[in-house]
């Protein structure tokens, strides 16, 4: 279980952030459309969207190529922009808990405070049956979710290991999880990226499977 839901039972919404969504496509006729640097705006946006559906958590991303990466220099600051998200998003309250899908230990952890990027992180590491590394990244967290850990720390699965965090201190975000797996962290710590380039994106995908072949929620690739 990685968050307090049933993805087998309880409702729950695909959100789309890639171009073919028309609320985050430019319109001629209303050029001052959804505000995706207002952070604010862009969260009654998600959570109007969730209500609607009468739904406590929204869910998709991985391999989606987005529009929404625009707001932030986070993601633009190279001569090639990246807009290939290579995680899942869980977009669920502030406070949510937020559990070990498997049991790990702490490989790293930080708090990438930056607009746009993860806010607080925490990257487990585990150990697969043939002994091959696997690693998990939790972005988005509360800056308390890392009070206390120390690199090595176990956990097992189904223990909390934080909550999904408010924005700024997210890395200014609508609260959701973003939750990724990597097979190596290319000598990192304490971050991954989440999103990738066009360009790069085969070498990433490659590194970063498809974490719903562990969840098995309907509806996603």
């Amino acid at each position: 279980m990685l968050l307090p839901f049933d993805f087998q039972k309880d409702p729950y919404l695909i959100l789309d952030f890639s171009a073919t969504n028309p609320d985050l496509t430019p319109d001629p006729e209303q050029p001052n459309g959804l505000d995706l640097t207002n952070t604010a705006a862009f969260s009654d946006y998600v959570f109007g969207k969730m209500r609607a559906a009468g739904v406590r958590v929204g869910v998709g991303g991985y391999n989606e190529h987005r529009v929404i990466y625009r707001r932030s220099e986070h993601f633009s600051s190279t001569e090639e922009p990246r807009e290939i998200h290579l995680g899942i998003d869980f977009w669920a309250e502030a406070g949510t808990p937020v559990f070990a899908p498997m049991d790990g230990t702490v490989h790293s952890f930080q708090d990438n405070n930056n607009f746009g990027d993860y806010g607080p992180t925490i990257i487990l590491e585990h150990r697969l049956e043939a002994n091959e590394p696997l690693f998990s990244l939790y972005g988005h967290l509360t800056r308390s979710s890392l009070a206390g850990l120390v690199e090595g720390k176990a956990f097992k699965a189904g223990d909390k290991i934080g909550e999904i965090g408010p924005y700024p201190e997210n890395g200014d975000w609508p609260p959701h999880l973003h939750f990724q797996l990597m097979t190596d962290m290319l000598g990192l710590k304490g971050d991954f990226p989440g999103v990738c380039s066009l360009t790069d994106r085969a070498k990433f995908l490659a590194l970063c499977p498809n974490p719903n072949r562990l969840l098995n929620i309907a509806g996603l690739p």
